[in-house]
């Protein structure tokens, strides 16, 4: 059964973005149905997919193959590497799939949209480091920097402090539970994580709860909602971060 699904609109305003540009937030679709977000992406300049499109859990990821084959074709899509993708048993395979379809990918990469310098750093094994020389390139580009992240934790350990404008990660899908607010448990942070979802490090990082549970989740969602969520980007104001507002998706 499909967990219930909100969206919620972040909007972000800073002097340096040249000109108003929408984001959809798709993360950890984890090769789930997505037709009831379709009407939301049509309204949107793009799509920001910061990992775990396929779920190398399930027998197939018809799903997956099937967002790259549709939504690439309406708009935009920029699609960076989560550990769904990293340890994927047909990861050369759907590498290549990627890479026939009309999707950007974002691996260890970046480039210029609107105006905008989008980015993706790819997931790693546990115990290792991202490409650090990346990211050291990529925070000396001169246009306002928008990268993709999976992983909370990396951002935490590798990004922060660096001269990235706004980072945007998923993996942790909500905490699971939400008890008072907070998350009981996401991979890489352990029970009680710190970062589950909504903004953090003063507006620098922003976390999806993820766009559905997985084939194998540990812990089922409990007052943790699945989330779209919808990137405002505007050209006036100070750099101001607001969480906007949460409604049902769909």
């Amino acid at each position: 059964m499909r967990s219930r699904r909100i969206r919620t609109v972040h909007r972000v305003a800073s002097e340096r973005i040249p000109r108003a540009v929408r984001f959809a937030v798709i993360a950890d679709l984890h090769s789930a149905p997505f037709e009831d977000v379709l009407e939301d992406l049509t309204r949107c300049d793009a799509v920001l997919m910061p990992g775990d499109l396929v779920d190398r859990h399930r027998k197939n990821n018809t799903w997956a193959e099937r967002f790259l084959e549709e939504v690439p074709r309406r708009l935009p899509v920029f699609y960076s590497v989560g550990n769904h993708e990293r340890k994927f048993r047909l990861r050369e395979e759907w590498m290549q799939r990627v890479a026939r379809s009309d999707a950007i990918l974002l691996d260890n990469a970046d480039t210029v949209f609107m105006g905008l310098r989008l980015g993706g750093l790819s997931s790693v094994r546990s115990g290792t480091e991202p490409d650090l020389a990346f990211l050291d390139a990529f925070e000396q580009q001169p246009e306002y920097k928008l990268l993709m992240c999976h992983h909370p934790e990396m951002y935490r350990d590798y990004v922060r402090g660096r001269n990235i404008d706004l980072t945007l990660c998923g993996h942790a899908h909500g905490g699971q539970i939400q008890i008072g607010g907070r998350g009981l448990y996401a991979p890489g942070q352990g029970f009680f994580p710190e970062l589950t979802h909504g903004v953090h490090d003063g507006g620098r990082m922003l976390i999806s709860r993820g766009m559905t549970n997985g084939a194998k989740p540990r812990i089922p969602r409990i007052n943790n909602p699945c989330e779209l969520i919808l990137l405002e980007m505007n050209p006036k104001g100070e750099g101001n971060h607001d969480e906007g507002r949460a409604e049902p998706a769909g």
